[in-house]
């Protein structure tokens, strides 16, 4: 059923991409070039990429029996891929050829069992259990990091377990492993004339699995944006029990089961299968991108369209800075892109009435969007294909920013409606007196990633001057004012980039402190030698 498992070609042990693919010095240059020619920052000399033979692991402290030998890797390179995640610190990490925290060996579960045998080995032995989906993680979710009171910690990697097992025409729905990456599941679906509909940056190297454990959120900006939202039934491995819930279009009996585990980032156990919600594949398609000369008046304009019951699939506000480092204008004027879909009927009705509502607002628009029809900047030569083009390059172009001297990374939140205004205000002027501060330069963009009834989730790339050596601590200087500022406005401290280790702080301020009891008590529950991917969410020993 699969058209081409990707899982057959050999991923980088560091950065972004397959061995073969990525970007290149070339490519690099370029992007420099462009930054130097809208920002002025200067570009310094690429920081050779590593080579394998260049990295020294530790020692492994623990190996496996010989009951899961034939499963398990330890080699550098296996070790070293599951090493880091894809953060401004893990790439620096990554060129300074420190991979400090390498798991002692890695698990390839063939089978569910497989899964089962793992955690009973790692539960009776206090060995950790990080799971490990396609190792994009932003928030360290994924690196082995445990106290001397463990003997050891391996990866579980999940690449395996990627088939779609089972498909219900009838309710529209179908049996998935937790560990098939994006594009083999959709290529698995097509056949079928199915989709998920389920496109986040990270989809070439992200699994359902991941998705699932991370509560991530995909591509579209309206409508079915959260993976909660598209789970009908898990089956999850614990250290103490497998667990199966009930396939059903909605339960109002009593606290969700499901809930529990979607989100839990691999602290409570491994998702292994998973009932999924689908989609027919849409045939009908229209597009267009709306400049505005006021940023507040398209921040209207676009409140509009998410409370009108309209459902955009794309409802993507970029802010003059965002635009301009994208290349979907001179950074004079904010641009949103806009774009409905549906497999069942024309959608010109539902483009007429929004473009309508940017004019409304003061947003240029174009006169076939207000026939309902794709304006001429709608294709790959356009201001939403340039956006697109570079949202999607963008995970490759992370390791070339790290590598040319200059610092870039992203945060994102959400917040309602009405606390959007003194949140931006403050996050912005925060964030940019920081970066200021630990860069000498710096700029701040923001682009709305998602839209709801009651709120934005506001995304936001900070592009600045870095200091060899120094990077991990500037960010770290930045992230910390940016993210007080965030909480301090009543803001989450991610929308959908998980917590991890790294917004630990954070979302411990963030949650209630009598959830975090409860939670504790769910974890000790399923997990009670506390094995499984501690640090993450909740302490371990």
């Amino acid at each position: 059923m699969i058209q081409e498992n990707l899982d057959t070609r050999r991923r980088k042990f560091w950065g972004w991409g397959f061995v073969d693919t990525g970007i290149s010095e070339a490519d690099i240059h370029d992007l420099g070039d462009m930054i130097h020619g809208k920002f002025g920052f200067p570009i310094q000399d690429l920081v050779p990429a590593p080579t394998i033979d260049e990295i020294e692991l530790r020692a492994p402290r623990v190996s496996p029996p010989d009951t899961l030998a034939e499963i398990c890797e330890a080699d550098t390179w296996t070790r070293a891929e599951h090493t880091l995640g894809k953060n401004l610190g893990d790439f620096v990490r990554g060129l300074e050829r420190k991979f400090d925290n390498p798991p002692d060996f890695v698990a390839f579960p063939r089978s569910e069992q497989d899964v089962v045998s793992v955690l009973e080995w790692a539960h009776e032995n206090d060995v950790a259990v990080v799971p490990f989906g396609g190792g994009s993680s932003v928030a360290q979710g994924i690196e082995p990091i445990v106290s001397d009171e463990y003997r050891g910690a391996i990866t579980l990697d999940l690449r395996h377990l990627n088939k779609v097992l089972e498909i219900d025409h009838e309710s529209r729905s179908a049996l998935i492993q937790g560990g098939v990456l994006g594009p083999d599941m959709e290529n698995q679906l097509r056949p079928h004339g199915l989709t998920m509909r389920f496109f986040l940056q990270a989809f070439e190297f992200s699994t359902l699995g991941g998705w699932i454990a991370t509560r991530a959120a995909g591509h579209f900006a309206s409508g079915l944006t959260q993976i909660d939202d598209s789970v009908q039934a898990l089956r999850v491995v614990t250290p103490a029990g497998t667990m199966q819930t009930r396939r059903l279009p909605a339960d109002g009996a009593g606290v969700s089961a499901d809930r529990m585990f979607i989100g839990s980032e691999g602290t409570l156990g491994v998702i292994t299968e998973s009932w999924m919600r689908l989609q027919d594949r849409p045939t009908f398609r229209v597009g267009t991108s709306v400049p505005f000369a006021d940023f507040d008046r398209a921040v209207a304009a676009t409140r509009a369209i998410a409370q009108s019951g309209l459902m955009p699939a794309n409802c993507r506000l970029l802010d003059p800075t965002e635009s301009l480092l994208s290349g979907a204008s001179d950074g004079s004027e904010s641009v949103l892109v806009l774009a409905f879909e549906s497999a069942d009927h024309p959608m010109d009705t539902w483009m007429q009435r929004a473009a309508q509502i940017c004019a409304d607002h003061g947003g240029r628009v174009s006169a076939e969007a207000l026939q309902g029809k794709s304006a001429p900047d709608a294709g790959r030569a356009g201001a939403a294909g340039k956006w697109r083009d570079f949202f999607v390059r963008g995970p490759y172009y992370k390791e070339g920013y790290t590598r040319m001297g200059v610092l870039r990374e992203t945060f994102e939140t959400a917040c309602t409606w009405s606390a959007f205004p003194e949140l931006h205000a403050r996050v912005v002027d925060a964030t940019t007196r920081a970066t200021r501060k630990e860069c000498g330069d710096g700029v701040v963009a923001c682009r709305f990633t998602h839209v709801y009834p009651d709120g934005p989730a506001p995304y936001y790339t900070v592009v600045a001057p870095a200091k060899r050596g120094a990077e991990t601590e500037q960010w770290a200087a930045i992230k910390q004012a940016a993210s007080e500022a965030v909480l301090a406005a009543g803001g989450t401290i991610t929308h959908h980039h998980a917590v991890g280790r790294f917004h630990r702080p954070w979302y411990d301020e963030q949650r209630p402190d009598l959830f975090a009891s409860a939670l504790s008590a769910a974890k000790a529950t399923v997990d009670p030698h506390l094995v499984m991917n501690p640090g993450v969410l909740i302490n371990g020993k």
